[in-house]
């Protein structure tokens, strides 16, 4: 294996797992081509299941498989504020947020009679999918979390945050897999050549000193000290264990 070549190929994107579990499915009622566009392109890429509507007319044959609407208020037909009081009307639990180009206080007091909360265009999609991710956690509908020491993991995404200060802490790609191999295989021992196996997809080399670099990158983004790691452990002649 090349370590420098390994190293030098590293993505600093995300990378979104699926992998057999339930996806966050997102009902999008916006009847403009170019916004709906590219929210439903954002936020599929982030790991949503999204179905865009243009019109209230055929929501109803969604209602039930949702988890969370985003509404726009000027369609056709039906407006967004009727649509988003005919889905609490059917489901309660269903946080709806209502996306508008209007700015009058009286709009948005009509919205949040029902609405749980309020975006106004132009919007920037990162503060979209926060929203997005602060209904879901007032809802309980947000993927499962799993608590290591100071870390906070969404599983299943792999967002990785302190618990102290809310940051989130970023990893690079093969970073991320290499994490995401431990957390699939928590509490179990993974010996070197089942890391080289299950991440690289190859077999491992005596001597070759790329795991052994990669661990060192993830202890010194997740541990408190990397000199005295509490997350990643070093189990000597066999490998490394994550315990949750």
């Amino acid at each position: 294996m090349d370590e420098q070549s390994n190293l030098n190929n590293e993505r600093t994107t995300t990378i979104q797992i699926r992998g057999g579990r339930k996806m966050i499915h997102v009902l999008y009622v916006e009847d403009e081509n170019e916004i709906g566009s590219w929210v439903k392109a954002d936020l599929t890429e982030r790991g949503y299941d999204v179905t865009w509507l243009k019109s209230g007319e055929k929501v109803g044959n969604y209602i039930a498989k949702a988890d969370l609407a985003i509404i726009d208020v000027m369609l056709p037909g039906l407006d967004g504020f009727s649509i988003g009081k005919r889905i609490k009307s059917e489901k309660k639990d269903l946080p709806i947020l209502m996306l508008t180009a209007r700015t009058a206080v009286e709009d948005k007091v009509e919205g949040l009679r029902f609405a749980d909360d309020y975006l106004t265009k132009p919007f920037h999609p990162d503060e979209l999918a926060a929203r997005i991710e602060v209904l879901l956690r007032r809802f309980q509908k947000n993927d499962d979390i799993l608590e290591i020491k100071h870390l906070r993991i969404h599983t299943k995404d792999l967002r990785i945050r302190h618990k102290m200060t809310d940051e989130e802490i970023l990893l690079t790609g093969k970073q991320y897999h290499l994490f995401q191999y431990f957390i699939r295989h928590l509490n179990q021992i993974l010996t070197k050549e089942q890391l080289y196996e299950g991440v690289w997809g190859q077999d491992y080399i005596e001597g070759d000193k790329t795991l052994s670099v990669y661990i060192r990158y993830l202890r010194e983004k997740l541990e408190e000290n990397p000199a005295k790691p509490t997350i990643i452990e070093t189990i000597r002649g066999i490998g490394y264990r994550v315990k949750g």
